[in-house]
């Protein structure tokens, strides 16, 4: 299979990259295997996701997975970043060779390490 547009737009142009010095919270994933490290920074403002960057050290698929993820989950409530799965990321960059799936997945776990993280982070500070 090759790339879709989209995959080619967002590894080209990729959205939210970078990082948030003051960040609310922070998941880091890796996978050993293909070497690609994903690092997601939240902002978090009333339970929702005010702001979101990311970096990835990684191929193109993982970049593009890791742009469109972080605009998928931006602005929306905890609960409901939750619910976007690596399918939907797959879905919304108009597939990914089966090859390169498990970026999907590795930036669907950091979003959720971040998120629990942050709701650790919480539960911490009301002790």
């Amino acid at each position: 299979m090759l790339y879709s547009e989209k995959v080619f737009d967002h590894f080209r142009f990729p959205r939210n990259m970078g990082e948030i010095a003051d960040a609310d919270a922070i998941g880091e994933v890796g996978n050993a295997k293909c070497g690609d490290i994903m690092r997601i920074y939240l902002k978090i403002d009333n339970e929702v996701i005010t702001d979101i960057k990311f970096q990835t050290f990684g191929c193109g698929s993982a970049i593009a997975a890791s742009s469109m993820a972080t605009e998928m989950v931006k602005g929306k409530r905890l609960d409901e970043a939750l619910q976007v799965t690596n399918k939907a990321v797959v879905e919304a960059l108009d597939g990914l060779p089966k090859n390169k799936v498990h970026c999907s997945v590795l930036v669907e776990e950091a979003i959720k390490e971040a998120i629990n993280n942050y709701r650790k982070s919480q539960e911490n500070k009301a002790e």
